[in-house]
Order: structure tokens, then sequence, then C-alpha cells
């Protein structure tokens, strides 16, 4: 299989500049208010010679600090019982900042969809999984293009925005991004408790029902330190975004991934329900997943371990094509696929006998060795796009012929 893939030169990896100011709270209230007391003492000469300094270095980091400082220093000004000047409360809002590197550690588990503004054309957006520190992790964005069969990004900003959250709780919230903010500084990061640890492994699918404006949705894995739970992400413009929680007695584990439209008019899901093979998944409610039937259990020597998908199905005129991960000896994951019949995907109608993609000797070496993985694919004029992760660190991205893949599917009659 190894001379059907056409791997691109492009390869991203963790770029520990692009930080976002959080705010900081160094303990207990007591502490808090012991802060205070001590920037209170300052003298006003004092005040504008730390907040020059603080602004010379950290006002280049961020498209406006002095905003995000004010906005901090309202998180803690409840404490005072005194007005203070503009500059000291600037200092205040300083000392209550702190700067997260959410890239510093990985920057993998990529997926790709066409772009709102050019759904049926070569533009797409990408999703990530950057990992920072305490191995918390968010969701990042990039743009870029496919052309004559190759593959471009965008350049990136190294800003990061991680947006306004205008509504919601634990269960489900709603965050907003000003329409003049860069879509590669767009970060969804944690907000609610059960993902306190981070938002891993976004399967971002372009979802089409007939009548209906065409909706983005994403499932991905909420990590609050101890558990996991399945989230939805829903979007139709990446502006405006929607995170819930899956309900069901069915959705409880990693790697759901949404088929892209509805099939009998049912929405359909492909799972790895209990962490060993694929299930297939139907409901009327986009949220709620109670049943299941088994797809595929692991055959092959490469497969032993488990097998799971690499994202949301997509749709050809001769089935559904589903890209998988399995795990063998060693720990080393694999990249495959299978073929699902078009009206009814419970039965799989085709496979791959070898891997399609494998950790490859310049690739293997990273947080997690020995690991190639992907969040979903496209195909774009006869090329499936794959973008894929290396070592649970970095990733990449490549192209294969769909005519010569679907000659390399061994047919189950």
């Amino acid at each position: 299989m190894k001379d059907m893939i056409k791997y691109t030169s492009i390869k991203l990896t963790p770029d520990p500049t692009r930080v976002l100011m959080q705010p900081f709270y160094p303990g207990s209230e007591k502490r808090v208010k012991n802060v205070l007391a001590r920037i209170l003492e300052l003298g006003e000469k004092k005040v504008d010679e730390l907040v020059q300094r603080v602004m010379s270095d950290f006002s280049g980091r961020h498209r406006d600090t002095s905003a995000i400082f004010e906005n901090n220093f309202e998180l803690v000004g409840k404490f005072l019982n005194k007005t203070v000047s503009p500059k000291r409360r600037l200092l205040i809002g300083a000392y209550f900042s702190k700067e997260y590197s959410v890239e510093s550690a990985a920057l993998f588990n990529p997926s790709v969809v066409p772009h709102p503004d050019d759904p049926s054309g070569g533009r797409f957006i990408m999703s990530l999984r950057a990992t920072g520190e305490g191995h918390i992790s968010s969701i990042e964005f990039r743009e870029g293009s496919v052309n004559n069969g190759g593959v471009l990004l965008d350049p990136y900003s190294k800003f990061l925005d991680p947006g306004e959250v205008i509504s919601g709780d634990d269960r489900s919230y709603e965050i907003r991004f000003e329409n003049d903010v860069p879509l590669s500084e767009r970060i969804l990061f944690p907000f609610s408790g059960d993902e306190s640890h981070g938002m891993e492994d976004a399967r971002f699918v372009l979802f089409r029902d007939d009548g209906k404006p065409n909706v983005y949705y994403a499932t991905y894995t909420a990590y609050d330190g101890h558990k996991t739970s399945i989230g939805l992400i829903e979007t139709a413009d990446f502006s405006h975004f929607k995170i819930s929680r899956l309900e069901g007695r069915e959705a409880g584990d990693k790697g759901m991934a949404l088929f892209p439209r509805k099939i009998g008019g049912r929405y359909m899901m492909i799972s790895r329900q209990d962490g060993e093979n694929l299930y297939i998944m139907d409901s009327d409610s986009v949220n709620t997943w109670n049943k299941k039937s088994l797809l595929k259990v692991p055959v092959f020597d490469w497969e032993f371990v488990q097998v799971g998908n690499c994202g949301s199905p997509l749709e050809t005129e001769a089935g559904w094509i589903l890209l998988t991960h399995s795990v063998g000896a060693v720990r080393r994951y694999v990249m495959s696929a299978v073929l699902l019949d078009l009206n009814d995907p419970s039965r799989v109608i085709g496979y791959l006998p070898e891997p399609l993609i494998e950790p490859a000797e310049k690739t293997r070496e990273g947080y997690v060795p020995n690991v190639v993985y992907s969040c979903g694919s496209i195909v774009h004029k006869g090329k499936l796009i794959i973008p894929y992760a290396m070592a649970d660190s970095a990733a990449g991205m490549a192209t294969v012929d769909v005519n010569e893949l679907m000659n390399r599917f061994v047919r189950i009659v």
C-alpha cells in the first residue's frame, strides 16, 4: 500500500510562542488580598515604572494586552475598598495574569473539512489538538487549499483569542468570536468542569441535511482529570460555537465519528464502544445515542489490540470509505481503511489487507512513539486528503488517489 501514498512536505510542529493570557490566582482569598495590599502601597512613580516594564515585555505578544489586564483586574477588584488609578488597575491586572503556551507539548490529531466560504471548492479548515502545560488540550484551527493535487496551508497568526463565552454551564455553553479575529487565532479552550483537563481529538464533519443549511459538527473527548465524556461542537461559520455533552447509554466511549448526512432518516455514528472493536450506531437525535451494533473486530496481526476510526466516513459512489486506526505489537499504531455499503453502512463490503499509513523511521519518535492517527479527512476531485498525527507530537498531510484506493480493496461478497 505504501506506493499509493503521496506525502506532502507539510509538517505542523508545536510553537511554544503562541500563548494565551489567562487569569492567575496565587492561592486563597487571603493571598489575593495580600498581593493587592502590596500593590496599593506602591507610589505612583513606581506604578508608572512597573506598568511601562510590563507593557514593554508583553504588549507585543497579544493583540490587546491592556484590555486583558483590565479584564483580569475586574476579577479581583471586588476585594478593594477604594478607587485606584487606571495605571494601577493595569498593574493589578498584570499581577493576576499568566501566560499559557497552549501547544508547548504537542500539536497533533488533525481533522479537515470543506471551508464554509467554499464548501464545494478546494478550500478547507483544519482542526488540531494542541497540548500544553499540565497536558491540557484545546482545539486550534488552520486554513488551507487543495490545488492541482497539491496541498497548501495558509500562514497562521502568532496571536490567540479564546473568544467570549456568551451563555452556558458545565453541560452546555456557547462561544462567540468577533468576525475580524482570524480563524488561526481562534481557540476552543476548556471552559466547563468536565473538560477542565482537556478538549481532545475533535472529529469535525460537514453535515448536510436536505432543505436545511449546512452545519459543522465535531465530537470530542472531554476530560476532567479523572474521567472522560463525549462532547459535541456545532457551528455554521466557525465564529459561533455551541458546545454540549452527548447523552444516552452508548455515548460514553472515545472515538465517536458522525456520518456527514442522515441515512434512512436517522443520524449515524461510528464508535469504538468497548475500546477494542468498531461499532455503528443510529439515532433520531444527534445528541442522544442509546444503541450500537458490532461493525468490525480485529482480524490482522497489526490490529490485534484494537481497531477504531480515523474520523467520519467519506461518501463515494462505490460506498463509504472509513479510515481506521489499529494497534498491534509494541503498541504500534497504523492507519488502514474499510469500505461500507452506501445504503446500509452496517455492512462492510471491502477492506485493505495491509496498513495504508505506518510510522516511518523519521516520524516515529515523539511524545508517544510509533503512532500515526487522524481525526478526519476529505475527498476533493478524486483525491483523498489525509491529515495525520505523528507520535502524538506533530502533524503532516498525505494524499491518495481514490480510484487507486478502490482498486486495492478486497471485496466481500
